[in-house]
């Protein structure tokens, strides 16, 4: 009954209060009023009527009035709220579809069951409010780090209490074995805020590579000036961390600001972290640089890198391979993690052992294909030649830059190169031919033989059964399962397809068959199954 007490100023004191307490705009309540006084009118005079009410956001006068709109004589439903053109007349000089007729009407006294109907309205709204003013706070607060109070524990979750609302600390993104009582203080990154039914949700993290970024950026204020930026960063969780740091004043030693007087900056970190070891690194745009530098502080001998198939071979001595794997990997993982690239890892004596069984398969290779003896192959092998499309197909000039090889040695060699893979291509054509595979695969511009008789050892025979595939059955991919990475091999993988060749010749088949519009071709991508599984888990 107090919204509607003889004090109309009643009515902006207990908006102006409310609002103060909820810490939201005042507006708001007087609008949560206006719906609760109107919908109390409604149930007096009729469900039917359209009745508004305005408040004076000065004097607290509550206006009660009916409206009615024009509409078209079809669109006429509801003779307490609606009028006709012809209706209207009565009213306006001159209707138009859409313009509202407005009657004051007499205010109405709550009763008890109303006005309680009333309290809820506001409630319910102001609730709204307050929920809105909390997601978009804490949607902004995104990504940094929050200080709180451990208000209780659900399921291993921690409830943490953040000033104007209430996050959530996972079990998951605790660290280690963390245990918090009620009252801890605690200090913690948003991870994410979402909107929910029951009010956003403020998700937060001690275990995400961030949460160290920004505790950096606390500690050095380089980072903070934008002097220094952490460019990358890698966590095992309450274990050991790497962090790659880089200036861009050539006077500021990036790793020397990040550790501080005494370690003094990088030992606040680590007290944070529940002692977790923290690896400072200088970044490089060089990989093989940087590479070496993340597997500190393991010494590196030797970096192979294989640019298109994201994959790095790192050298070490016989005594630092444990210390580059570190305990149960870690070293590596973290470099891995920092990096973005798959390392493998040899000693100096398994990469001899590997080379020299490399070079004596490709001795043999040529030997048994070229008809040649163990010396004339083994300087083809010296000289960097790895399969006889190399040999067949180079420049003349490249096999005559070896020793003791003249035009007429040169030439002999291309032609039984030549002459081996055209009979190989034939043998695997008709292989596929044996199996099944149909004219409309053969004639496929991009496929040879021997992916012809691949293909059709898998079941895929036609044209149409080619357009089916996705271009990671092709070409390969990764899936992660149980938190590790899996390997998926292709159909067409042994023969160096990428991804994006398989996509293409998949799209193409598409077209070829009309299924797919021509113009699609330029921006269609399937997904691997690792994009799939991230997608899912998004």
């Amino acid at each position: 009954m107090a919204i509607t007490s003889a004090n109309q100023l009643e009515l902006l004191q207990t908006a102006e209060a409310v609002a103060r307490e909820k810490m939201i705009d005042p507006d708001l309540v007087i609008q949560a009023m206006e719906d609760s006084l109107a919908r109390a009118a409604k149930s007096r005079y009729g469900a039917e009527m359209d009745i508004r009410v305005k408040i004076d956001r000065k004097t607290g006068r509550a206006a009660f009035t009916r409206v009615r709109t024009v509409v078209e004589d079809e669109a006429l439903e509801n003779h307490h709220a609606q009028l006709t053109v012809k209706q209207a007349k009565s009213f306006l000089a001159d209707p138009q579809i859409g313009d509202e007729i407005v009657d004051e009407v007499p205010p109405v006294d709550l009763g008890r069951i109303a006005a309680q109907s009333a309290k809820q309205v506001i409630l319910q709204k102001v609730r709204e409010a307050e929920r809105d003013r909390q997601f978009e706070e804490f949607r902004d607060r995104k990504g940094s780090i929050i200080n709180g109070v451990v208000k209780r524990e659900e399921y291993g979750n921690v409830i943490v209490d953040i000033g104007r609302g209430e996050g959530i600390l996972r079990r998951n993104e605790k660290i280690g074995r963390e245990a918090y009582r009620i009252g801890d203080r605690i200090r913690c990154f948003i991870k994410d805020v979402r909107r929910e039914v029951r009010g956003p949700q403020v998700f937060l993290s001690r275990t995400d590579p961030q949460f160290m970024a920004e505790l950096f950026k606390m500690e050095v204020p380089e980072i903070y000036d934008g002097i220094i930026e952490i460019k990358a960063v890698a966590r095992d969780p309450g274990s050991r961390a790497k962090i790659a740091v880089i200036s861009y004043d050539n006077g500021i030693d990036p790793v020397g600001a990040c550790v501080g007087m005494r370690g003094s900056r990088v030992q606040a970190v680590v007290n944070e972290l529940q002692g977790e070891k923290i690896d400072i690194i200088p970044w490089n745009q060089d990989q093989a640089t940087f590479l070496v530098n993340a597997l500190q502080p393991a010494q590196v001998s030797k970096v192979v890198v294989d640019e298109d198939a994201g994959k790095i071979e790192v050298v070490v001595p016989d005594e630092q391979l444990s210390l580059a794997i570190g305990r149960r990997g870690q070293n590596v993982r973290l470099a891995s993690q920092l990096t973005g690239l798959d390392i493998d890892i040899l000693t100096e004596a398994e990469e001899s052992q590997r080379r020299q069984a490399e070079f004596a398969e490709r001795t043999k290779l040529f030997m048994d294909t070229l008809d040649v003896d163990e010396m004339m192959a083994q300087l083809l092998v010296s000289e960097g030649f790895t399969n006889l499309e190399e040999v067949a197909y180079v420049d003349q000039d490249e096999l005559l830059s070896i020793d003791g090889f003249d035009e007429g040695t040169a030439a002999e060699l291309q032609a039984r190169a030549r002459d081996y893979l055209e009979e190989q291509a034939k043998k695997a054509l008709d292989n596929a031919r044996a199996l099944g595979v149909d004219d409309s695969l053969i004639g496929f511009e991009g496929l040879t033989p021997q992916m012809l008789e691949a293909l059709g050892k898998d079941g895929i025979k036609t044209l149409e059964d080619f357009a089916t595939c996705a271009d990671w059955e092709l070409a390969g991919g990764w899936t992660t399962e149980n938190g590790q990475r899996k390997k998926d091999d292709g159909l067409l993988e042994k023969f160096d397809m990428s991804l994006e060749e398989a996509q293409h010749l998949v799209m193409t088949a598409r077209v070829m068959l009309g299924w797919v519009d021509p113009t699609e071709m330029g921006g269609a991508t399937e997904e691997t199954p690792a994009e799939e599984e991230e997608e899912a888990g998004a």
